[in-house]
Formats: structure tokens, C-alpha cells, sequence
């Protein structure tokens, strides 16, 4: 009876187990169908994060629908690899895609669970993971962990452990928006994975079941707690020591944010960049490639340039009055610090606080800020706030602060650095109880705006780029986008073709009256002055210097206007062809900010051709070069150790669009107008430097760009809704101040190096005022530039119909020609 009973419980065994073999066959069979091709992980490549560096190799901006940074497993350290392996998948190298103790006991915790809220226990690999991930979904259910499984079978047997290890490490979900290990380890620590200690790779390991429930600041008891259990499973399997382990188990949870060392802000120059990669590569290459992106942003010309432009915005629109508070609130039961915070901030206010008035007396204004503190704002700090009127004018000025404000105005201040409150209102202050509260100053957003551009001329790298007041409040990229009139920062292209057709810098030009028919029906055209002066003979020079629009409006009419716009477009001043009138010397059509800086460049640099860009490289995901900016053949500029020898010459294959003699005699007027013209104030830098002014009609754009040897920038300034400025508010008084500002600061350390002469120029002694060449020790005697075979001797003027004739023609001796005839022109009358 015994061996009956066994043959019968063996046999009952045995069609257990062949049921159960036909039964996973089938399930095997029946799941089996129709899986994802789990092949494609061979060759798959994860969503991994474009980044784009400054040209000092900060970091710029990131553009991503996963944030991950993508390494290859060689480059995996060992500690990271064994602390995931260790908390995840003990027997990954061992097992054949699943583990099957593991699967036993989670089956008998999930019995055991059965009833209760918990959510049931995987006993997923890495493997399963990877396919759950890559291939499946996540949905929690038997016939999922079914298809996991197949799947992961089969991909044991199709792909090596570590390309499984690979895809697992790069592609897994850690919290703060961390795509794979990489990218965790930057937003966690801000380190590479190399960097990584002991404590903070088993960290980053106890992280992958639930991010949130470990966060390390808002759950640290139990992220220490689980990163001391990955510890411990990485003592058991024997990767580290005892003293490792107390080690790393002693050690504090520190969190590490990315510093300014590595990061840097510049949104119009990161957005502009965005654009041109998505044009040129297609947005799934930019969000989900890797690219990384070195641009030529230079981080510290950019922080100039926006705190310059954003200061000479704010002193212009003080200039203009005080519009009011932003709004104003009743303080009510709930007093007014909890008014205040229902109220969001504007979004270009910052750095600036937001404050509710809460008392006012002769001589201040007592505040209370968002964060429950209270401060003053002094009554010289309230001058400016004259009430702004219609037509840009302004009211009388205020003399005590109920003039400006009323208790309950919501507005917006700046602290005061402790150095700038005088003793008189120190005193003040003591005397109303006011001792320990910290000074303010009122401020408002302007309702102007601008742009500011700065590029190197001899390669055309923008190097700064500030497209407005703030980008928070508006995208729009004033620098490259906004369509603006250059008016008489045109004019160095109009006086640069004269000189290209024979006229010098002393060339004599009529400044009278000016007439011109513009056809049937038309009103006829007559320009005027800024000044509505007329100043009769002048040389050419004192007619930029002084931005005389009548001299330069007679000189293009004896040049030919189709002459100025053929120059204008080898310089690339317009996007779009330009009608050829006489209105196009005084900068009658539109342009950007960076075209027109990028005109002016072309002149500093010797009339070579460049083109404004702002990516130096692009690489993929492994390295290899995609795009360069640069691609000028170098032999002998890779693979070679550097030992003091001067670096390689690269071949200079620039176009040269004008001669370099031209384009210095305009640069040498450019400097006289610093020194001596509409721009006085950008001499204050004490350094060579050039540049033009320009205003358009009704003062609704206000221009200054300029250079010195080796950086050109432009600015201007206008309403984004076009119109009058106020009186007074020209180029010179508005944009030049900012030039002027920002190039004090870009040059603080730079030595004073003079602009470049080309070898066909001589520089001859001549006066100022009339042109002529310089006798003995003479008042008001400068350099002038002249090219080989034209001096101030060689002196020809032009009748007011536009004819040459010789200097001894208002004697009668006759002599015509025309100006483009030679070199011995020498006035336009």
C-alpha cells in the first residue's frame, strides 16, 4: 500500500508538473504573441537633453521633454553600477531575465496582503524594468507582468547584461525631473557621476521605487534610512568594507544646487539660439538629440550689457514722470500684509519688491514688503516722480511725499545700499522713530524699451545680446526682431560712398536749405536740421561729426542714391531690398539692431565681410562635430601638443567689400564724432572710440552704435508701439549714455589700443573748421586721413544743381566735372 501511495502521489507530481508545463507553454504562447520588438534596444538611444554652454563653457540653457544626460556604460563608475545592482537586482548577472525566489516571495507577501489597501510587491530585474519601461506600460495587472517577463527572457538572450545595464541606468525616473543616473547626479549633488561618494551613489539607488517618498529635503529621516539599507546591501554582496559602510551610513544628506560658476543667464541670447537650432536641426533633434551647443556668448559682457541697458531705460523713463501706483488696497481686518501678498507681483519687476504705503509724513514714506517687514522710502528718493503728463511732459516736481503716493498705493521698491542714505535723512529718520528700518527707493517699470547688441568685428561672434527690459514680461527680441528707422546712424554708409567715389574727409558741402520735388501730387520734400540752423560751406568731417542732415542729403544727390543703396546692401545694413530716395540718407528704412552693429563692424574691421552668429559649435550625443560655425581648413590645429609655440595662421577668406582705406577715413570721422560731435559724453571712457547717433522723426528711435578696435555694440531705444520720445530725447542724450556705460565697464581692464591704419592712408595736419592744410602752430589742427593721391590740396566743389567744379571757379576759371570722376574732388556747394 506504501508504494501505491507513493506511485500515485508521483504520479500526481508528475502530471502537476506537466500540466503546469502545458499551462506556462501556453501562457508562454498566448502572451507571446504580438510583443514589442525587443530587438530595437540593440541600437535604442534614450529622449536625452540638449545643452547649451556660453562661450566660457558655463552652462546656458537645457532643452528637454526628459531631462537626461545620456553616458555610456564605460563611462558608468563601478560604485554607481553596484550600488543599483545591489538595491534593485541582486542576481542580475546571474539570472536569465527574472528571478524566480524573488517572484516566489513577493507572491507569498501579496497573499498575505490580500484584503488591505497595500499596493501589491513586484519582484521585478532590471531587466523587467527595462522592458516595462522601453516596451510596455505601466499598468498594474497579471497579464502586464506576464508580458514583462517573455519579454525579458527573450531580451537576456538577445542583448549583453551591460547594453540591459545601459539603457536601465540612462533612462529611469529618480525625482526633480532626473531622466537616468546622469542627470540626477547633476540636480542632486552637481556632480558628474565620477564625482560621486559612496553615501551619494547609494542614494541616487534608493530612489528608483519612489522618488517622492525619499526626497531629501522634505523626507530626509527616511531617505538616510533607505540609502543606509542600499549600504548595507552593497556590504552583504561584498562591494565595500565594514569601514566603508560606517562610514558612508555616518555621513550627512547634503544637497547640492548648481552654482554661478557653472550657470549663466542670458534668455534673449538662449531663445535666439533655440530658434536657430530647431531651424536647423528640427525640434525632435533639439529636445530629445543631446546636442551640446557651445555658443559665443560672453557671460560677463552680457551681465554689463543687461544692467547698462535696463539702467538707461529706468533713467530715461524717470526723465518722463511718475505713472501711479500699481494699485491700491484697503487694509481691512486682515491687515496689510495679507492684502499685499494677494496681489502677484508683476513679472518684470524683479529683482525689485513689491510694497503697500502705510503712513506718510513731511519726510517720508513708511512701507511695509511682501515678507511682513517694514521700511521708508526718503524724500529724496521721491524727486524724480514728477506726475507724468501728456506728449512725454511732466509736472513740478514733488515737495513732500503725499505728492506722490497716498497711503494704501501698491508700488514697487529697491533697497538702498546703507552708504547712500545721507546723514541729514539718517537724522530725520531718528527723530520719527525710524532708526531701524531699512531705506527704499521708489521704482517703476519703464513703458520705453530697447535693445542692446555687442559683437567681436573681426568674426562676427555676438557676444552679449539684451533684446529688452525684461524677458520675463515680453519674448520679443528687440535686438533681432524689432523693425526700427536707423535715421542718422545711417549716415556713415552715405559719406563712406562718397568716399569710395573721390570725395575726402575735407571735402567742402553746402549745409543750406535743400528742396526736392517728390512728383504729382506730392508736397515737395525739404529736410531741415536738428537744429533748424544752416551753417553755409562745411567739410565733410564736421558734417557727420555734427550730424548735419541738409550736408548729407546734398551729398547723396551728387553721389547718386543708387550708389548709398548698393553700399548699404554689400553691408547688409536692410533684410529686404530698399526704394533708392533721397529720404534713405537719413536712415529712412528699417533695419535691427544687430544688423546695423553688424554694419558698423565691417567698417572697424577693415571693410572685411562677416556675418553675425551665435553658435561656435554643435556636437552629438557621443561627441562627433555636426556643425561649425567656423570652417576654415586648419592641418595642423588638431592632435598636437602645445609647448609655448605661436598658435597656426588661419587662412583670412573674408570678402573685402570696400577698401580698407575708405573704411578707415570713415572710422577716424566716427572718433571725431566721440570726441568732438553729437556723442561728447561717450568720451568720458577715456579710450579710442567711434561711433554714430541717431534719431528718427518725432524722436521715435533713439540710436547709438559705436566701436572700439575690437568690439562693436548698438543700441536703441524706442517704444515698442512707435512714438515721440519727448523733446530733446535724442540719440545722444538717450543711447549714447548706455554706449558709454557699457563700454566703461567691458573696457575697465582692456589698455587703451588706437584704431588700426591701413598702409594707403597718410595723415596730414589740417583745421578742423575749414579742411585746410594746417599752417605753423594753428588753433583747432587735427589729423585727417587721407588715401594715396588725395590731400587737402586737391579741393573741388559741387554748385548747389550738383555740379564739380574747381575751387577757382568762383573766380570765373571754370572747370566741371563729375564727383566720381576722380580724386581731386573737393566740395559740395
Amino acid at each position: 500500500m506504501f508504494t501505491r501511495l507513493l506511485s500515485i502521489l508521483f504520479g500526481g507530481l508528475v502530471l502537476g508538473l506537466v500540466v503546469a508545463a502545458g499551462a506556462g507553454l501556453y501562457l508562454f504562447y498566448h502572451y507571446g504573441q504580438d510583443l514589442p520588438d525587443y530587438e530595437q534596444l540593440a541600437d535604442y538611444e534614450p529622449p536625452t537633453v540638449t545643452r547649451v554652454h556660453a562661450g566660457d563653457g558655463r552652462l546656458l540653457a537645457e532643452h528637454a521633454i526628459e531631462n537626461r544626460v545620456f553616458v555610456p556604460m564605460e563611462a558608468v563608475p563601478d560604485t554607481v553600477k553596484q550600488a543599483f545592482i545591489a538595491a534593485e537586482d541582486q542576481n542580475f548577472h546571474t539570472h536569465p531575465g527574472i528571478d524566480v525566489l524573488s517572484i516566489v516571495r513577493a507572491a507569498i507577501t501579496n497573499l498575505q496582503n490580500l484584503g488591505t489597501d497595500r499596493r501589491p510587491v513586484g519582484a521585478s530585474t532590471i531587466t523587467q524594468q527595462v522592458a516595462k519601461n522601453f516596451l510596455l506600460s505601466n499598468e498594474v495587472s497579471l497579464e502586464r507582468k506576464i508580458r514583462e517577463a517573455i519579454l525579458s527572457i527573450r531580451m537576456e538572450r538577445a542583448l549583453p547584461k551591460e547594453r540591459i545595464l545601459e539603457l536601465y541606468l540612462n533612462e529611469i525616473y529618480l525625482g526633480m525631473g532626473s531622466y537616468g543616473v546622469a542627470s540626477a547626479a547633476l540636480n542632486y549633488f552637481n556632480k558628474s557621476m565620477d564625482e560621486l561618494t559612496l553615501e551619494e551613489a547609494a542614494y541616487l539607488a534608493a530612489l528608483p521605487k519612489a522618488p517622492s517618498n525619499y526626497h531629501p529635503v522634505r523626507e530626509t529621516e527616511a531617505a538616510i534610512s533607505r540609502r543606509n539599507w542600499v549600504i548595507g546591501r552593497m556590504l552583504e554582496d561584498g562591494h565595500i568594507t565594514e569601514e566603508q559602510a560606517e562610514t558612508a551610513r555616518a555621513a550627512d544628506l547634503e544637497v547640492h544646487s548648481r552654482g554661478e560658476a557653472e550657470v549663466t543667464s542670458a534668455d534673449y541670447f538662449a531663445e535666439e539660439v533655440r530658434r536657430k537650432l530647431i531651424k536647423r536641426f528640427g525640434e525632435d533633434q533639439v529636445y530629445n538629440g543631446g546636442l551640446s551647443v557651445r555658443t559665443s556668448l560672453d557671460p560677463e559682457l552680457q551681465d554689463i550689457a543687461e544692467k547698462t541697458l535696463r539702467d538707461g531705460l529706468i533713467d530715461y523713463d524717470r526723465r518722463h514722470g511718475w505713472r501711479g501706483a500699481l494699485q491700491k488696497i484697503e487694509f481691512g481686518e486682515q491687515g496689510w500684509a495679507k492684502s499685499l501678498n494677494e496681489i502677484p507681483i508683476p513679472p518684470s519687476a524683479a529683482p525689485w519688491q513689491m510694497a503697500a504705503v502705510l503712513e506718510l509724513d513731511a519726510q517720508e514714506a513708511r512701507i511695509g514688503l511682501t515678507d511682513g517687514s517694514r521700511g521708508r522710502i526718503p524724500m529724496s528718493e521721491l524727486r524724480w516722480a514728477r506726475p507724468a503728463l501728456e506728449d512725454q511732459r511732466v509736472g513740478a516736481e514733488p515737495s513732500q511725499p503725499e505728492d506722490v503716493l497716498e497711503v494704501g498705493d501698491v508700488i514697487l521698491v529697491e533697497a538702498l545700499e546703507d552708504e547712500q542714505t545721507s546723514g541729514e535723512e539718517e537724522g530725520s529718520a531718528a527723530e520719527n522713530g525710524a532708526e531701524s528700518l531699512r531705506s527704499y527707493t521708489l521704482r517703476q517699470i519703464p513703458a520705453v524699451n530697447g535693445a542692446l547688441v555687442a559683437l567681436d568685428p573681426h568674426t562676427g561672434r555676438v557676444l552679449a545680446m539684451q533684446g529688452g527690459f525684461s524677458y520675463a514680461k515680453s519674448e520679443f527680441n528687440r535686438a533681432t526682431q524689432a523693425m526700427r528707422q536707423p535715421g542718422s546712424s545711417f549716415k556713415p554708409f552715405v559719406y563712406l560712398t562718397a568716399l569710395n567715389n573721390g570725395f575726402t574727409p575735407s571735402t567742402i558741402i553746402l549745409d543750406a536749405p535743400f528742396v526736392a520735388d517728390q512728383g504729382p501730387g506730392l508736397d515737395e520734400w525739404r529736410p531741415s536740421n536738428y537744429t533748424n540752423r544752416f551753417y553755409g560751406p562745411t567739410p565733410m568731417r564736421v558734417g557727420i561729426e555734427k550730424s548735419r542732415n541738409l550736408m548729407t542729403v546734398r551729398l547723396a544727390q551728387t553721389v547718386g542714391i543708387e550708389k548709398i543703396a548698393d553700399t548699404a546692401e554689400r553691408f547688409g545694413v536692410f533684410e529686404n531690398e530698399v526704394t533708392p530716395t533721397l529720404s534713405l540718407a537719413l536712415g529712412a528704412g528699417e533695419t535691427t539692431a544687430l544688423r546695423l552693429t553688424a554694419a558698423y563692424a565691417k567698417l572697424v574691421n577693415g571693410g572685411k565681410q562677416i556675418t553675425p552668429t551665435l553658435i561656435d559649435r554643435v556636437q552629438g550625443r557621443r561627441g562627433e562635430t555636426l556643425f561649425r560655425t567656423d570652417d576654415r581648413a586648419c592641418e595642423n590645429c588638431r592632435n598636437v601638443e602645445w609647448n609655448g609655440q605661436a598658435p597656426p595662421r588661419l587662412p583670412d577668406d573674408r570678402e573685402q567689400i570696400v577698401s580698407p582705406g575708405s573704411a578707415y577715413q570713415v572710422v577716424s570721422m566716427l572718433e571725431g564724432v566721440v570726441e568732438r560731435g553729437t556723442a561728447t559724453t561717450v568720451s568720458q571712457v577715456g579710450k579710442p572710440l567711434a561711433g554714430k547717433t541717431g534719431t528718427t522723426n518725432d524722436y521715435k528711435d533713439a540710436w547709438f552704435v559705436g566701436f572700439s578696435p575690437d568690439l562693436a555694440v548698438g543700441i536703441y531705444v524706442g517704444f515698442d508701439q512707435p512714438r515721440n520720445l519727448g523733446g530733446g530725447e535724442a540719440g545722444g542724450r538717450v543711447a549714447a549714455p548706455i554706449f558709454r556705460d557699457f563700454m566703461m565697464d567691458a573696457l575697465e581692464d582692456e589698455p587703451p589700443t588706437p584704431f588700426r591704419i591701413p598702409e594707403d592712408i597718410r595723415l596730414v595736419r589740417v583745421v578742423h573748421e575749414t579742411g585746410e592744410a594746417a599752417q605753423g602752430q594753428q588753433n583747432g589742427v587735427i589729423w585727417e586721413a587721407f588715401q594715396e593721391g588725395t590731400g587737402p590740396e586737391d579741393r573741388r566743389r559741387i554748385t548747389s544743381d550738383g555740379r564739380s567744379v574747381s575751387q577757382d571757379a568762383d573766380s570765373g576759371s571754370g572747370g566741371s566735372g563729375n564727383s566720381s570722376s576722380g580724386g581731386s574732388t573737393g566740395g559740395l556747394y
